[in-house]
């Protein structure tokens, strides 16, 4: 599923929020933008059903739009596809160091009601969080050596940030990273209706990157303890983009299949099923095939 953007200036890139939509909440962005987006495949193609698929923020996005259909007695997905997302903000690695309830406040006060985030805001809490293949390669190459560094589109495609809203990022800060609500039966109302992921019952593909900094690999695996439905999780090497988007070409990735999944603390539960798991050469999207659900 690709989430269409709410109010968008004309710049080249990706798409984001302009200042008319500062105001928008994550309700908001539920109701039009995935649940809207929903509507209008579904009447273009006729079809009854859909499959969708959420990356990274998307994820909890899909999550929270699907909850909310389903109190409203609608189950439109057939199937959810998650890819480095987190459902489950118990496990958020280095992120936990910025976030605590100093932080939390200052952004509700300084945008909780309107406002933006800049996306060179967020650009430079992202660039922080960079592993040290992304760092330290360039200061010996650029800084030590005098070299040029060499185009990479990964990095170059991250560079291009987006601005957000500032209820909807305040509200997603809150309830999500430092009060983990999403996976709390109830606590959450959006769009008018208590969020329950206890009634996202389809069959779900979970991903995640084993090098991932943004959603470690334990806090991927915890969206398999929070979905009901038939389930696989497959764990892919490399990092947040690197791990998703590869190359086939280039054949240089790997993958971890394990059709058990052991339940129990985070990150323990994912370390349990490692040992279970079975290496194979190729893209993890060759996982989809083995063991059906």
């Amino acid at each position: 599923m690709l989430v269409p953007a709410i109010g968008v200036s004309h710049r080249p890139g990706r798409p984001t929020p302009s200042a008319a939509r500062s105001p928008t909440t994550w309700a908001d962005y539920i109701e039009t933008a995935p649940i809207k987006a929903l509507e209008v495949v579904l009447e273009i193609t006729g079809a009854k059903t859909w499959s969708a698929l959420g990356f990274c923020v998307g994820g909890p996005i899909l999550g929270t739009a699907l909850a909310v259909l389903a109190a409203r007695g609608e189950k439109p997905v057939a199937s959810v596809t998650l890819l480095t997302s987190l459902l489950d903000f118990t496990d958020t690695g280095i992120l936990d160091i910025f976030i605590d309830e100093t932080s939390v406040k200052f952004r509700e006060s300084e945008m909780g009601h309107g406002g933006l985030l800049k996306g060179q805001d967020l650009a430079s809490t992202f660039s922080f969080l960079r592993p040290n293949d992304l760092v330290w390669n360039y200061v010996v190459g650029n800084y030590l050596k005098g070299e040029t560094p060499p185009p990479f589109d990964l990095l170059y495609w991250n560079s291009d940030s987006t601005n957000l809203p500032g209820p909807f990022y305040a509200w997603y800060l809150r309830n999500t990273y430092f009060e983990n609500n999403l996976v709390k039966p109830g606590k959450m109302t959006v769009c008018g209706q208590k969020v329950d992921l206890r009634t996202i019952d389809m069959p779900a593909y979970i991903y995640g990157s084993r090098e991932d900094h943004i959603v470690p690999i334990g806090g991927a695996y915890a969206s398999t303890q929070q979905l009901p439905g038939k389930k696989r999780f497959v764990m892919g090497a490399s990092g947040h983009i690197a791990g998703v988007l590869n190359p086939p070409a280039k054949n240089k990735r790997i993958y971890w299949t394990n059709d058990k999944m052991p339940g129990g603390k985070f990150p323990a539960a994912q370390a349990d099923w490692l040992r279970g798991a079975t290496e194979h050469p190729g893209r993890w999207w060759l996982g989809i095939g083995r063991a059906p659900l």
